[in-house]
């Protein structure tokens, strides 16, 4: 506490004898919600930096990463400070169209103890490599309608004790109240494929790049064969997530489980399904399961004009300890930062969650959960994985068959 207050002290001396008469427009391009918590953040940041003004550029998610894309692709339309999903990073990371952070003048190294360990690996590239600086995490979730699985008669805790509990429940949920399980059978493939992962083993791919994807791999035979038995016994919804199907489903409980990141609370309480409240409750994956489920970083474009700026806007963003709160508060952004995650809030009751101290409970998985290497071409492999697990489910497809066909294009991609 008393480091990041001195090091916003001296960063304010600092910038503030330098830049006094500078009059400079910092460009930053984010979605939903990181673009809340930067506007929540303003005041403190243009008490601190008035001659600096933030022209914040929102789209939506898709539509951010898409023209992020294009931006770093072509060097034209490159923000100061560019937002990035976890889903994004480890493509983002194979050019060379950020910068490092690792190097002069960033030095980010020095704070990486500063945060959750598995959030620096997501963000350092095959060849090591730091292209952007965790601001928010989104430790694994098990979120349930108390109200659906009381009248059902299940006890939770049955539920994540295993897999195949979690499916004999289901039916049982189903049997009495009519809710689904869960809202697409993919994401309990989805899940399994990335809990419990050894420390620094990828996804798809292991330290030496060998692809991990294949009939003979267990993890992932395993996670669309439990995928398919909730697809054949008609416990999924078959519903999108993002779509107004999920939200209804959410808002009518219609769906009784649903596995996401602990950031999925402040969407239910703020805009999806604020009158619910009372009605969620949550716990840990099952099987004692650990992963990260979405993240959000910030990157420094390497032709930006106001690199300078863009530096301290960053560093504002995630290593004060007061800006990481005010994000968790404005939307349930669990903080990227340690520090924050010993702020005396994290002891408080969850009111949307009946009083629940869930904030404990995503605190304590995300110190468990290891560190997982990321490969420029994870989307491509799960890109091609997903359209198998639609053959499986949908079409019937033999699963060994489906990941030794799925194992051949991404090695045929990735060559």
């Amino acid at each position: 506490m008393k480091q990041t207050a001195a090091f916003a002290l001296a960063t304010a001396l600092l910038l503030g004898t330098a830049h006094a008469q500078e009059k400079v427009t910092l460009t930053v391009a984010a979605f939903p919600s990181l673009d809340s918590a930067i506007k929540a953040i303003l005041p403190a940041w243009t008490k601190l930096h008035p001659n600096v003004t933030i022209n914040l550029q929102a789209q939506q998610f898709a539509d951010h990463h898409n023209a992020m894309t294009t931006a770093l692709a072509t060097s034209q339309g490159l923000p100061d400070v560019m937002a990035i999903e976890i889903g994004y990073v480890g493509k983002f990371a194979e050019g060379q169209g950020l910068e490092n952070l690792n190097s002069a003048p960033y030095n980010a190294a020095q704070y990486k103890k500063l945060f959750t360990p598995f959030t620096i690996a997501q963000a350092t590239g095959p060849d090591g490599r730091f292209i952007a600086m965790p601001t928010d995490i989104g430790p694994g979730t098990f979120f349930y309608r108390k109200d659906v699985l009381d009248k059902a008669g299940v006890n939770p805790l049955t539920m994540q004790s295993s897999w195949e509990n979690y499916i004999a429940s289901g039916k049982k949920i189903k049997q009495k109240t009519g809710a689904y399980l869960v809202n697409t059978a993919a994401s309990v493939y989805n899940l399994i494929i990335r809990t419990n992962l050894k420390a620094g083993e990828g996804i798809y791919f292991d330290k030496q790049n060998n692809l991990l994807v294949g009939p003979d791999n267990a993890r992932f035979v395993r996670a669309m064969t439990l995928a398919k038995q909730v697809r054949d016994a008609g416990l999924d919804a078959k519903i999108g997530e993002w779509s107004n199907e999920w939200y209804d489903a959410f808002k009518k409980g219609t769906v009784a489980t649903q596995f996401s990141g602990a950031w999925l609370q402040g969407a239910l309480q703020n805009w999806m399904a604020p009158d619910t409240k009372g009605l969620w409750r949550v716990q840990n994956l099952p099987e004692k399961g650990f992963a990260s489920w979405g993240g959000s970083f910030y990157g420094i474009p390497s032709k930006a004009k106001n690199k300078q700026w863009a530096w301290e806007f960053i560093k504002f963003m995630t290593l004060n300890q007061q800006s990481q709160i005010t994000a968790f508060e404005d939307n349930g952004a669990f903080p990227a930062l340690i520090a924050a995650q010993k702020d005396k809030a994290f002891s408080e009751p969850v009111e949307f969650l009946g009083g629940q101290k869930a904030r404990v409970l995503w605190r304590d998985a995300a110190a468990k959960t290891q560190p997982i290497d990321v490969n420029k071409y994870d989307s491509v492999a799960d890109q091609i994985l997903q359209t198998e697990l639609t053959n499986v489910l949908e079409q019937g497809k033999d699963i060994k068959q489906a990941l030794a066909d799925a194992r051949a294009q991404i090695a045929r991609r990735a060559r």
